[in-house]
């Protein structure tokens, strides 16, 4: 996704998730979640979602020689909200890069 959709996203869906969170509470937003079967459902699908997207998260953090765990607590608590913080973070990405091997290292 390209970075300015990527913040257009977040800064939407954030101004949004505030507005609701202002007018039924964090636990109103939980609530909500599971007043019936079909929004528990959906419920459980966001939440699948972010455990499967913290997975890619994991990994690229260790690629990346970056922390997980803040960007862990930070999907637990918010959500998707998280996961679109830890793509927007500018992180110090190290370049990842194969090992020479020895015929490589000879030749040169």
């Amino acid at each position: 996704m390209p970075r300015p959709l990527l913040w257009i996203v977040t800064l939407a869906f954030g101004a949004y998730s505030l507005w609701a969170l202002a007018q039924v509470g964090y636990l109103g937003l939980w609530q909500g979640g599971f007043a019936n079967p079909g929004s528990t459902q959906i419920t459980f699908d966001l939440i699948v979602s972010c455990l499967l997207l913290l997975g890619f998260v994991a990994q690229d953090a260790k690629a990346s020689g970056r922390r997980f765990w803040p960007w862990a607590l930070a999907t637990l608590a918010l959500g998707s909200l998280g996961v679109l913080g830890y793509l927007l973070w500018p992180g110090a990405r190290r370049a990842v890069t194969r090992p020479s091997s020895r015929a490589d290292t000879l030749a040169a």
